[in-house]
Formats: C-alpha cells, sequence, structure tokens
C-alpha cells in the first residue's frame, strides 16, 4: 500500500509577486476584474493573460484555469491562474477550492513547489483566508489509489507560501488551524477509501485508536463481550451476520480549566462494508459501500484536530463499528431488536442498519454525559434524491441548534440544507407488533431515517448529518478528485472552535 496523503510545508510570505521563488505561482483572477492590485500580472504573462481575456478563451469562470509557461521578470517558473467567479461573491470557500485548484494543477504537472496568492476582497478576512488556502493546499496533497503498483511514482506538493499581506500571531494561528484540518480531512479521506477486506471493525477500531490517542485523547473500544453486557440489542443484530465482530469506539477531549458542564457529542456511522443484510443491495455499485464508515472517519478525524488544536471544550467522540452482511445467523425481516434504551424495533428492511448501530451509540453517548449532540452517517439514498451529491441533509432539534451547525458547515465549506422533522413524519414508522419498525418506506425516507434517529436523542440538542451523497464524489472537479471527500470534519471542528457561542444558548430538543 502506497502513501495516500502527505503535508508540505506551508508557510506565509509578504513578497511581493515576482519576488517568490517557486515552480508554480498560482492567482486568482475574478470575472470583473481590473487587475488594479496586480497590474504587472498581464506583463508577466507576456500578454496572454490579456489576450485570452479578450478572446473569451479563459472567462475566470468560477475554477476556470489558465496556465502559462511564461513568467516574464519573475522567480516563479510557471503561472496559474485560477478563474474565482464574480468578486462581490468571492468567499473563504472559493479560496479554499482556489488553493485546492492550484495544488492539484501542480501536482498533474510533477512540480512540487507552490504558491498561492490571496487578493483582498470584502467578504474575506486575511485569518479566514490563511486557514482556509492552507486547507486547501493540503487536501489537494492526497491521492486516493494506494494499491496500485504500476504507476509511475506520485509527485507531491513538498512545499506551498500562501501571499497574505500581514503578519500577527492571529495569523499565524489561523494558519495552524488550516494545516490541522487539512491533515485530519485527509486522514479520514484515507479511511473511507480502504476497501473493506483490509479495514474490518476491528482494523478501524486499532487505527483510530492510534491516531486518537497520538493527538492526546483519551480513548476506549469496547469489545462485543462489552457491548453485550450494556445489551446494545440494535449494534449486536446488525453485526450477527458477519464473522467480524462488532467495536465500539469512545474518544474523549477533555481540557484542562473547562468547567461550564458543556460536553459536545459526536457520533459516526461506522458500517465498514455494507451489503445490505438479507435486503441485500443490487451488485451495481455495492463496491462503493466500503465508504459507509464515512461518518465514523469523520468524527475520527474531527476529535483528532480537536484535540490537536487544543479547543477549550468538552468532546466525546462515539463510533459504532461493524459489518452488515447475509450470513446465517444475520437479522431478517419481521425480526424485532431491543435496544440498550429498551425500545423495541421491527425490522422492516436490514439495509436499514446504519440508524439502528446510531441509535445504540447515541444512548451510549448520552450515559457518558454529553449536552449537544451532532450525528454523521450515510445514512439514506433518499437524502441524495432530495438534495443531489453536492449538499449535506440537514435534520434536527431546536431549529437554533440546526442554526449553529448550518453555519459552522458553510464556514468550513461543507455546503449542508436544513430538511423537516415534523412529527406527522413518525406515522409512517408506526408498527403493529414493537415500539417502531426501522424504515418508514419510499416517502419521505430521508426524514423517517432521521426521525428514528431522534428517539435515541432523548431532549438533547441534536442534529443529523446525512452525508450519504457528499462523502463521496463520482465526478472530478478541479478541486476535488474522485472518491473520498472527508466532508464533515472541517464542519465539527468548526462548531468546537465556536463554542463560547453555542454553549451560551439555553437549548433543549422541546424549545
Amino acid at each position: 500500500m502506497q502513501t495516500v496523503h502527505r503535508t508540505p510545508v506551508v508557510a506565509l510570505t509578504a513578497r511581493q509577486l515576482g519576488e517568490i521563488d517557486c515552480d508554480l505561482l498560482v492567482i486568482p483572477v475574478f470575472e470583473d476584474d481590473d487587475l488594479a492590485d496586480v497590474p504587472e500580472l498581464d506583463a508577466a504573462t507576456g500578454g496572454e493573460l490579456g489576450r485570452a481575456r479578450a478572446s473569451g478563451e479563459f472567462r475566470a469562470k468560477p475554477f476556470e484555469l489558465f496556465v502559462t509557461t511564461r513568467a516574464a521578470g519573475w522567480k516563479a517558473r510557471r503561472l496559474a491562474i485560477v478563474g474565482a467567479g464574480a468578486r462581490r461573491s468571492c468567499t473563504a470557500d472559493t479560496m479554499r477550492r482556489v488553493a485546492i485548484t492550484g495544488g492539484l494543477t501542480a501536482r498533474h504537472r510533477r512540480l512540487t513547489r507552490a504558491a498561492i496568492v490571496f487578493r483582498p476582497v470584502s467578504n474575506v478576512s486575511t485569518e479566514t483566508a490563511a486557514q482556509a488556502m492552507a486547507e486547501g493546499a493540503i487536501v489537494a496533497n492526497f491521492d486516493g489509489a494506494s494499491y496500485k503498483t504500476s504507476e509511475q511514482p506520485r509527485v507531491w506538493l513538498e512545499s506551498v507560501e500562501l501571499r497574505i499581506d500581514g503578519a500577527s500571531s492571529a495569523l499565524n494561528a489561523a494558519l495552524e488551524r488550516g494545516r490541522i484540518t487539512g491533515e485530519c480531512t485527509n486522514l479520514a479521506r484515507e479511511m473511507a477509501n480502504e476497501p473493506g477486506n483490509s479495514l474490518t471493525p476491528r482494523a478501524f477500531a486499532d487505527r483510530a485508536a492510534d491516531l486518537a490517542r497520538g493527538a492526546g485523547l483519551n480513548v476506549e473500544v469496547l469489545d462485543e463481550q462489552r457491548i453485550t453486557d450494556l445489551k446494545m440489542g440494535l449494534l449486536l443484530g446488525v453485526a450477527r451476520g458477519s464473522q467480524e465482530p462488532p467495536r465500539l469506539l469512545v474518544m474523549r477531549h477533555e481540557p484542562a480549566n473547562v468547567d461550564d458542564g458543556v460536553v459536545l457529542g459526536l457520533v459516526g456511522k461506522g458500517v465498514t462494508f455494507d451489503t445490505g443484510g438479507i435486503s441485500i443491495k443490487p451488485a451495481e455499485n455495492m463496491d462503493k459501500m466500503k465508504d459507509d464508515m464515512s461518518g465514523g472517519a469523520a468524527v475520527i478525524g474531527a476529535m483528532t484536530a480537536i484535540a490537536r488544536l487544543g479547543v477549550p471544550v468538552r468532546c466525546i467522540g462515539v463510533v459504532p463499528m461493524t459489518e452488515n452482511m447475509p450470513g446465517g445467523r444475520a437479522i431478517k425481516p419481521g425480526d424485532i431488536l431491543t435496544s440498550a434504551e429498551g425500545k423495541t424495533v421491527e425490522v422492516m428492511n436490514t439495509d436499514a442498519e446504519g440508524r439502528l448501530i446510531l441509535g445504540d451509540a447515541l444512548w451510549y453517548a448520552r450515559q457518558l454525559g454529553v449536552t449537544h449532540l451532532v450525528d454523521l452517517a450515510t445514512l439514506t439514498g433518499a437524502c441524495v434524491v432530495a438534495l443531489g451529491k453536492t449538499t449535506t441533509g440537514l435534520f434536527g432539534t431546536p431549529p437554533e441548534w440546526v442554526e449553529q451547525i448550518r453555519r459552522a458547515s458553510e464556514r468550513a465549506g461543507d455546503r449542508s440544507w436544513p430538511m423537516p422533522v415534523f412529527d406527522d413524519y413518525m406515522e409512517q414508522l408506526k408498527s403493529e407488533i414493537a415500539d417502531m419498525t426501522n424504515t418508514g418506506g419510499r416517502a419521505a425516507g430521508a426524514i423517517t431515517g432521521a426521525l428514528f434517529v431522534k428517539e435515541f436523542a432523548g431532549k438533547l440538542p441534536w442534529v443529523h448529518m446525512d452525508i450519504a451523497g457528499t462523502a463521496w464524489a463520482e465526478d472530478a472537479k478541479p478541486y476535488q478528485p474522485k472518491g473520498a471527500t472527508g466532508v464533515g470534519v472541517r464542519t465539527l471542528v468548526e462548531l468546537a472552535l465556536d463554542a463560547s457561542s453555542w454553549s451560551k444558548l439555553n437549548l433543549t430538543a422541546e424549545s
């Protein structure tokens, strides 16, 4: 197995553009750009940029690319002009994606030293730009082809300079946040990209525990006997069809001098391979089901980043880990499972397994004392139908808590959108024989899936993030290769970093 990501040396510079010595200098250009702040740029390209803009060859549409081998009088070997859309619409995520586009461009051309320029815009502070661009440069240094043996050696970015005016401790701190969140996003992508035969529940737990302990987290791995002792019938039910025993990973971030009683609970679905069980999935695209632990990977990546950043809020991460297989002991449609909380569930479809294991995990997080809950899961194809592959579905209560997660996702560049959780939808989960069924049918499938999970959140503020559409990129874009995206890592870190604001809100699920 080859290395799939490497962290380049990322540093700030305020040098003039012509003085930056690198293989590729990446400069954003806007659709309505007069280039007043970079008047020498067109001359550096030998007039090529001006001619391309005049002819319409380059219109600076978002992430459109124009590369020239000329940098007349400048130390940079090549220039990459990246379209940034309208200047008034430029956001931190625009700069993050410009950085990823530039980093990938350098690597594709086998260049190892890049520099990326931040051109001041009214919507983005220098600190925000430093964090976003550092994240982008590091996220670009990922290659998921970990098991290929016949390709020529891959090229990694070795160093990236971020050209941003000014120097301050706040700017350096933002750069460090970006470096750590970018690294931890790549860690989550690496785990989600692993095939099911190597990342079994036990291997997943071992790898995650090593990462978490290395970051300074307190870690506990519950084995099948401990899970049985806790009467986690939902997790055990899903695991029954597999020869691989389940695991429950618990990570604790307990910084000193934090005594406000707030404990952020992060729960991630960790199905290392999902066949659908007895309600087996179609063969086409079943290979993608190795990513059904992307929610768990996001929680592990986020908890690692939170610990490394020393975020001043207590956090507990819980990840239930299992396979969903159609073995001789597998649960069957019509079976009744009893959760650790004592609620009974009639299994209508064994492919609705993620919500089952989340149920026991959310209950356990509550027993550990969390006060605010967020869960992430590749839960439903219905969410992909509703929101496509670019937007995560947000479900939760109260609305003020949902809005906190939405804002965090916006800052992180993980686009999300709130969905309804009206009580009426619970009618679809009624069972004639148990407390509820595990699926409510095709209609409003993403909502009924979320409402099932909600039953195990108690009265705590709770948000469910359905990342079924966003955890894996099927089509390559200039800023996102095909494969695992690491969605959710940066959102959870942003949420933890902002704890001083939301921890003061008087939130309950009933408010």
